[in-house]
């Protein structure tokens, strides 16, 4: 039965970041007995087809995600400006990355107070707080009410329409909330939670203004990149608290209207390919530059392990340490001889939309719920 396991995890399950086969199998006398969990029913169907091919007594004891547990409330929305998604259920596990208020997530399962966890960029972690659980219809009926997005890099919503009011929460750049009414120069809005405050007209756009309004231009990219100078780098960062090199990249093309994968190693494969020689000539603004480390023989595969955004004359902004902008030129006083030295290539995502790995912000439709 391993290499059946083995062959369906290559097929179904190939990143282990973003859908789930963990499988093991016992053999009892005439009795294979499959154990572990599994977010794909395509795999599980197959798998059990298999199993009984092999072995005339099969013993199912695999869970099929999202667990039956959780009854019909297996969808949610993110309700502080920043939750943390962990690669285990425990607070000392590795930061993996982020959702923001108003992201609408799928819920896998839950052990203790943490809930598995999976957002519309499929990537999967483990949560505690944060999230407000849904059923289908109570999350169809969340996401058709108008709401509002953040466009600030960060801000705060207020108890009351005063600019002197304590705060209700901090906010950062693409948080959503519903709009419940408007007064003066603050909208009132509404949380997934029920909380309720006020947010400042001039630090959000209505969402279905902001998806008009928006430029799908390299210098436009360019621009929004450049508003996060100086946050500082942190590992699994998403948002404008922390930003590691993807969830910078993320995080700027979210404001144009893209989702992209979460890691450089999964955003490489998005978009057209421009550039894998180092030659920069073809290279246009908004494009974005992969590192790491090249397949030899000796290691035969590819490392992508950092990502960044073209702005220019051999230049780029990413972050590393903090954001900021270096470049490839050996006279430029910004070079970045590490980066350089470590290039793999160019991909364009503008003008790509329609490419693997690339969709656009829609989250009536994402997990058609």
């Amino acid at each position: 039965m391993q290499p059946v396991i083995k062959m369906l995890k290559e097929r179904y399950a190939p990143d282990s970041r973003v859908e789930i086969f963990d499988i093991g199998v016992a053999q009892r006398k005439d009795t294979v007995i499959l154990k572990g969990e599994t977010t794909s029913e395509p795999a599980y169907k197959e798998l059990i087809l298999q199993a009984g091919t092999i072995s005339g007594h099969v013993k199912d004891s695999i869970r099929l995600l999202p667990d039956k547990k959780l009854g019909d409330a297996i969808w949610g929305v993110i309700y502080n400006s920043v939750g943390t998604l962990r690669a285990e259920p425990r607070y000392g596990s590795e930061l993996v990355s982020q959702g923001l208020l108003g992201m609408p997530v799928k819920i896998l399962e839950k052990r203790g107070g943490w809930l598995r966890i999976q957002t519309p960029d499929k990537y999967i972690g483990w949560m505690n707080g944060s999230v407000k659980a849904m059923t289908k219809s109570e999350l169809q009926q969340y996401l058709q009410r108008p709401k509002v997005i953040v466009t600030s890099v960060s801000t705060h919503s207020l108890e009351k329409p005063d600019g002197d009011s304590y705060p209700v929460s901090d906010l950062v750049a693409s948080n959503m909330l519903e709009i419940k009414g408007s007064k003066r120069k603050f909208y009132h809005v509404g949380y997934p939670d029920g909380r309720e405050a006020y947010v400042r007209k001039s630090d959000v756009m209505k969402a279905t203004d902001w998806l008009k309004s928006i430029e799908m231009t390299g210098e436009s990219i360019v621009n929004t990149a450049r508003r996060f100078m100086g946050i500082p780098y942190l590992w699994g960062g998403t948002s404008s608290k922390g930003l590691d090199c993807s969830g910078f990249t993320k995080t700027v093309y979210f404001m144009h209207g893209i989702i992209l994968a979460r890691d450089a190693s999964q955003q490489v494969l998005s978009g057209k390919l421009i550039d894998a020689e180092g030659d920069f000539s073809d290279a246009l603004p908004g494009d974005l530059l992969f590192f790491g480390s090249k397949a030899t023989d000796d290691n035969p595969k590819e490392r992508v392990v950092h990502v960044g955004i073209y702005i220019g004359n051999n230049r780029f902004i990413h972050a590393s340490d903090n954001i900021h902008i270096n470049s490839l030129d050996p006279t430029d006083p910004l070079y970045d001889e590490f980066n350089t030295n470590r290039y793999l290539r160019t991909k364009r995502i503008i003008g790509e939309q329609q490419a693997p790995g690339v969709d656009g912000v829609n989250y009536n439709t994402f997990y058609h719920p």
